[in-house]
């Protein structure tokens, strides 16, 4: 009966859950941007760098924490 006094779930953002990731000690993981076509003009060592993930700043990492609020697995 004391279920509708409960504070209703918060919605992840769909677009946040497939492209950010969280760490175990809950850092935001992103993908490194510029990495999807035209690579035959871009430097060998830019798209070496662009491998994997990488760890979002604390000032875009904040914004993304309201997107995932309960975390992405």
């Amino acid at each position: 009966m004391i279920g509708f006094l409960d504070m209703p779930k918060m919605k992840t953002k769909s677009s946040a859950k497939r492209r950010f990731r969280v760490t175990g000690t809950g850092k935001i993981l992103g993908n490194v941007a510029y990495k999807r076509h035209c690579l035959g003009s871009k430097p060998q060592k830019m798209k070496r760098k662009a491998r994997g993930t990488f760890v979002l700043a604390d000032s875009d990492a904040r914004i993304v924490r309201k997107f995932i609020p309960y975390g992405a697995s």
